[in-house]
């Protein structure tokens, strides 16, 4: 999948609408090839982004958990850990 569609679950503060939206676009760039598409393909598109924005919020909404809430900084710095591990040795170009 995508690197950047982030996990959206189970966050403190929670969700933004803003952020469901930005990983739904994510998510439809990808399936469909398009980064911007063009005009003819422009509807199709946008009402692919709403539904899934819409089917994604609804999901969240549902979800249930007994797990603590995740800190967004503490998986902030995980992620940036995790990346500078996999860079480290990496030869310059």
């Amino acid at each position: 999948m995508c690197r950047n569609i982030k996990t959206l679950f189970n966050f403190d503060p929670p969700v933004t609408p803003e952020e469901v939206r930005a990983a739904s676009l994510q998510f439809v760039r990808k399936i469909s090839g398009f980064n911007k598409p063009s005009k003819a393909n422009e509807a199709a598109f946008n009402c692919a982004v709403d539904e899934v924005t819409k089917v994604a919020t609804e999901l969240l909404d549902s979800l249930v958990t007994n797990a603590p809430l995740r800190d967004r900084e503490v998986e902030v710095a995980k992620a940036k850990a995790r990346t500078a591990l996999r860079f480290r040795g990496a030869p310059a170009v």
